[in-house]
């Protein structure tokens, strides 16, 4: 004897279509983005093109010096998965990284996550409390910004750090905490070419693709940590001058704009919500 057909509930039915109807909105929303994406990635610049410099040896130089350099970040509610907070934060180089500015936008977020598509929901955050500080001719404005975010390690080499420097016409470096598995690379494999006895550079190797191209550098910034972080170009700035610069601004295992960022993005929930973020 066979069983009766099962009966499903109206609720069910709503639960599929729901499904069907949110991969097709995500589909068409990855659509539209990768447009926007190669669409801005024409603009990227890969070689230095600023006014200040910076020496073989990470010493600024007298004419153009870099002094503020910006640190953005975004956290979390562990309440309300879809409350953000964006960090700003600006440093004075000369000042032995002092904090000189600080300032935070916070939002509920309507766009969905995607991978590889997190400038979508985040840019839009940072470019804000980037365009109110330009709006009021601060003197802190960042000379360069580095970002919580990859540069060119990207599935489609234009991570979030490319994007707000493309929007913004700031340098930007990326600084990934975690490694895309983009062009053949792998967390083993970087891994084991750090701790190569002909790496000569110890602390630093530089990450190539299966096609050849350099996308960036994974390097221990502190000679005391065993975890890496990914270094990458965001825009108008060559990859010499992102370690160069990134070194200049480790004093633990992420350099300190980005640090500095995520410690008050965090604390902004911790004073506004209670939320142990």
């Amino acid at each position: 004897m066979t069983d009766p057909p099962t009966l499903r509930s109206n609720d069910d039915q709503n639960d599929r279509d729901q499904h069907k109807y949110d991969s097709s909105q995500h589909k068409s929303l990855e659509q539209q983005w990768i447009r926007e994406q190669e669409s801005l990635k024409t603009k990227l610049i890969l070689e230095d093109d600023f006014h200040w410099s910076i020496t073989a040896s990470t010493e600024m130089t007298e004419s153009f010096p870099l002094r503020f350099i910006g640190g953005v970040d975004v956290s979390f509610s562990k309440i309300d998965p879809s409350m953000v907070c964006a960090a700003l934060v600006v440093l004075d180089l000369h000042q032995n990284l002092e904090v000189v500015y600080e300032d935070y936008n916070s939002a509920h977020l309507q766009i969905p996550y995607i991978p590889g598509f997190l400038a979508f929901r985040e840019a839009p955050l940072i470019i804000t409390l980037l365009q109110n500080m330009k709006n009021c001719s601060h003197p802190f404005y960042p000379q360069l910004l580095m970002v919580d975010g990859n540069g060119l390690i990207h599935p489609r080499g234009f991570g979030l750090a490319c994007h707000l420097g493309v929007l913004t016409e700031i340098p930007t470096i990326g600084i990934g905490k975690n490694l895309h598995h983009v062009g053949g690379l792998t967390r083993v494999g970087v891994k084991h070419l750090l701790e190569d006895k002909t790496n000569d550079q110890k602390n630093l190797v530089i990450l190539t693709g299966d096609t050849g191209k350099t996308l960036g550098v994974a390097m221990r910034s502190n000679p005391c940590s065993s975890k890496s972080i990914f270094v990458s170009i965001g825009h108008r700035i060559s990859l010499d001058s992102c370690v160069k610069i990134v070194q200049v601004c480790c004093r633990f295992h992420i350099p300190e704009p980005i640090r500095q960022a995520d410690i008050k993005s965090r604390r902004w929930f911790r004073i506004n919500e209670g939320s142990s973020v």
